[in-house]
């Protein structure tokens, strides 16, 4: 769920700067706010697209040494309270004070780490389809955990297709559109046999792999063969507060992922472990069975190979692995730069038929926003973070 600064509506006072304005509120929250940023985010008819809510107005069209020749409070007091901001030019600008309290504090979705304990919430695949309001549940639950199972599915084979709608459009690889997992002595992946899949995310052999996965169960009528998911991005802030050194190594070092078929291979070197540029994972990079050998040139082999045996361990520990059997017509859906997952040995000779195909997180993420919002008329300038 996203979490929300409650800030107060009542300001204590702007004051111009040499190059910025410094607002205060009365609950003790400031900000030193330049006057470019003032004048480019000015949201008045003439600087705004009013039809598409795009910025008209460049901000390379005034000096660069823009000063404003008053600011001041309206309202002041009442939930109308407002930042005005008059320019040389004539021009003014008018900032709610609310919506600048938002600014301050940009929500962003607290994300909720799960062990082997964990099990997936569970949506009807028909409601979520039909309903705005399940679609909108399901969504919000699979963004905190990663993890969701949609259940009493079809199981005609393509019928993930019919998921585009509501986690648009699928992410195609060189390979195909739609998976078929099933024993192949030709196959030409670890799914294709009847050997345990460690934990792992698919396509690590992209410099973007995919970041949405669905696993569709189509038929299962053999032993064995449960399906096992880790919440990689838990496993990855406990190394990362215990072992601080190791998880910046594996941040640090390029590492090798290749994946092929008879026709097509793909190929990219990229750290293990992705941050953004505010420290928060990003993207966790694991699989033990298309990571290639780490060139003998790389000057922090030893300390990678301690960090990645240190990684292997935990992210193969029976406590972080949650399981669950999928049934014919049920879909995993995971959140691919976090979960790994993998499965347990199939056993007999029951047929077992799983297909899995790709969307990307931003595009199930921004329909959630349409869902809740509505797809209001005008974007609010403070959107939800990942």
């Amino acid at each position: 769920m996203l979490e929300r600064h409650e800030g107060a509506l009542g300001l204590a006072g702007v004051a111009a700067q040499a190059d910025a304005l410094t607002i205060a509120w009365r609950n003790g929250d400031s900000a030193h706010i330049p006057f470019l940023w003032l004048r480019h985010n000015c949201r008045c008819d003439d600087c705004v697209i009013r039809q598409t809510s795009e910025k008209r107005f460049r901000v390379s069209t005034v000096e660069r040494d823009i000063r404003p020749s008053a600011a001041t409070i309206d309202d002041e007091g009442t939930v109308h309270e407002t930042v005005t901001i008059r320019w040389p030019d004539g021009h003014r600008s008018m900032f709610p004070s609310g919506d600048l309290a938002e600014l301050l504090h940009p929500p962003r979705r607290q994300l909720r780490y799960w062990d082997a304990r964990f099990e997936p919430c569970r949506f009807g695949f028909d409601e979520f389809l039909a309903s705005d309001q399940i679609a909108a549940a399901m969504i919000e639950e699979f963004l905190t955990t990663g993890a969701c199972i949609l259940t009493d599915g079809p199981t005609e084979p393509n019928s993930v297709e019919r998921l585009v709608p509501r986690l648009g459009p699928m992410r195609e690889t060189l390979f195909e559109r739609i998976h078929n997992v099933v024993v192949d002595p030709a196959g030409y992946n670890i799914a294709h046999t009847l050997e345990d899949v460690p934990p792992h995310n698919d396509m690590v052999s992209y410099t973007w792999p995919p970041s949405v996965q669905a696993l569709h169960m189509l038929v299962n009528d053999c032993t064995g063969g449960e399906s096992v998911f880790v919440d990689g991005f838990a496993v990855a802030q406990r190394l990362r507060r215990e072992l601080p050194c190791m998880f910046e190594t594996l941040c640090a070092v390029q590492v090798p992922f290749s994946l092929f078929s008879a026709k097509d291979v793909t190929y990219a070197v990229n750290p293990m472990i992705e941050l953004d540029s505010a420290g928060h994972l990003k993207l966790l990079r694991f699989s033990n069975q298309t990571m290639l050998a780490m060139p003998l040139s790389e000057p922090r082999l030893d300390d990678f190979y301690r960090a990645y045996y240190e990684l292997d361990a935990r992210v193969n520990d029976a406590h972080v692995q949650a399981s669950s059997r999928l049934e014919a017509g049920e879909i995993l859906l995971t959140a691919a730069h976090r979960v790994l997952h993998g499965r347990k040995p199939i056993k007999g000779a029951g047929r077992r038929h799983l297909q899995d195909a790709y969307f990307e997180h931003d595009n199930v993420r921004n329909h959630l926003a349409a869902l809740v919002h509505a797809v209001p008329a005008q974007i609010d300038l403070a959107l939800p973070g990942p």
